[in-house]
């Protein structure tokens, strides 16, 4: 029992004096006693050095894997090949975090090593950045061996980069900003400010998400002001700014040849955009719409050549409302302008009549010509119509030229149309006296242009009173109207 309890404290003691001996720096006196890669003649170059690494990749990685910093494997040989290695002297006394080399045909790492050799040691020095973390490794110059002297966490100062697209734009068009160049932040910041130098509105963003899109609903010059913040706080110093210009949009002015448009169906009305003005371009195009009172279309009508006017017919009567808008050279649209016009027909015409008239069957050829007005009562339904004028006998005695008058009540049916009315009527012959008659008409419209018509017509006057029998003293007439 006391043997074995002697046994147990000479190991415990042995466990310890060798925990003693791992923790405490080694000291290296000398190098290229254990090379990682034996290398023979001179001391090898910046170039040898790196074509021996990378034919012994897969030692290295088991190294680095020994090490605990098999995850910087690969950046080390990535940034190995385009290194500049730096010449340097190692002081004695200076401390190594680990180094790699083989002993026995084994890759090795030694950790904690402290160089205790009588003089500076020549070394390749080169860095190798992960993240923020800079890991300065050494080379001895008479050997391959790598180590690692230190790691130093270095944050640098955020750089931002501002994107901002388009430069210029119309009013509510999309606006993009794009910050996802900036490097070394942890947050990102863009401020929006006005033409009049008020912020607007300011954006907060992170490297995961570093874009937005925003709408600017008023015109002139605006800035994006960015500013990226590294892990430390440390708001970025480059210049990071820039400006988007929002379009102007015109101004469209409107007007009408008439205001009201009495008695103007069919007759053209010029609707003009002309004075339509851009405070910073151009229009180059207007649009006019027309709708009537119960807000139906009735026409439409675009044009891109100046000066920007339109000569519209209108058809029917009615109150319209008419609707402008402009373009400009950068296709920005203006507020509609809109002009009501109460649009009349003519109602009131004068007339000329006349043709071939018969007084008493064929006994009497006459050439008529008649002068008056047409007053529309209802447009398209009633007309009251007066005329006077003469007739002109082509037969000579007995029969007399006359002069005669009418007031007729017209009623439409299309182009058709009835007419009753009376008249009067000088004598026909000597012998007779003048006439008071009743007058039909029935008659067919030939053209209509709402200004002036065209019509034929056909005409019956019938005597009025006692002794004057309709065989006698009738006549017949076949005659063109037309009124304007």
């Amino acid at each position: 029992m006391r043997n074995k309890k002697i046994v147990i404290g000479v190991v415990a003691l042995l466990i310890l004096f060798s925990l003693t001996l791992l923790a405490e720096t080694k000291k290296l006196e000398q190098i290229g006693r254990y090379t990682f890669v034996r290398i023979k003649g001179e001391v090898p170059t910046e170039e040898v050095m790196k074509i021996l690494l990378d034919k012994y990749a897969g030692d290295i990685k088991y190294g680095f894997d020994l090490a605990g910093y098999g995850d910087l494997f690969l950046p080390f040989m990535d940034q190995l090949k385009a290194a500049n290695f730096e010449k340097k002297e190692l002081p004695v006394g200076e401390h190594l975090m680990w180094m790699l080399f083989r002993s026995r045909g084994k890759i090795k790492v030694v950790q904690d090593l402290e160089w205790a050799g009588k003089n500076p040691l020549p070394v390749f020095s080169f860095m190798v950045v992960k993240g923020y973390k800079h890991y300065e490794f050494i080379m001895p110059a008479p050997c391959g061996n790598i180590s690692l002297r230190k790691v130093e966490e270095i944050i640098p100062e955020a750089i931002c980069d501002l994107k901002v697209s388009p430069a210029k734009a119309n009013i509510n068009d999309p606006i993009s900003v794009d910050m996802s160049g900036t490097q070394h932040a942890k947050s990102m910041e863009v401020d929006i400010v006005g033409p009049d130098g008020t912020k607007i509105e300011t954006k907060s963003l992170t490297p995961d998400n570093p874009k937005f899109q925003t709408k600017l609903s008023s015109p002139g010059d605006f800035s994006f002001k960015g500013r990226a913040i590294n892990p430390e706080g440390k708001v970025s110093t480059n210049p990071c700014e820039a400006k988007v210009y929002i379009n102007y949009p015109p101004v469209c002015k409107l007007w009408t040849s008439c205001l009201p448009c009495k008695d103007y169906v069919g007759r053209p009305v010029t609707i003009d955009a002309s004075q339509s003005t851009d405070p910073d371009g151009e229009v180059v195009k207007a649009d006019f719409e027309i709708t009537d009172e119960a807000g139906n279309r009735v026409d439409s009508f675009s044009d891109s050549e100046k000066p920007f006017t339109w000569e519209k017919i209108f058809t029917k009567p009615g109150l319209y409302t008419i609707t402008g808008i402009v373009t400009d050279d950068f296709g920005a649209v203006s507020e509609p302008a809109k002009i009501e016009v109460e649009v009349t027909e003519k109602r009131s015409f004068f007339l000329i009549e006349g043709g071939p008239l018969i007084a008493r069957g064929s006994a009497g050829p006459y050439v008529a010509a008649r002068a008056g007005l047409l007053y529309k009562v209802v447009p398209g339904t009633l007309d009251f119509v007066i005329s006077g004028g003469g007739s002109l006998a082509l037969k000579g005695d007995p029969w007399k030229s006359f002069f005669m008058a009418n007031v007729l009540m017209n009623v439409r049916s299309g182009p058709a149309f009835f007419g009753a009315g009376a008249g009067f009527a000088t004598k026909v012959r000597e012998e007779r006296n003048a006439d008071a008659e009743l007058i039909g008409q029935v008659g067919y419209e030939m053209f209509n242009n709402f200004i002036n018509a065209g019509s034929l017509f056909f005409e019956v006057r019938a005597p009025v009173g006692e002794g004057r029998s309709f065989s006698k003293h009738y006549k017949l007439m076949l005659g063109f109207r037309f009124i304007f």
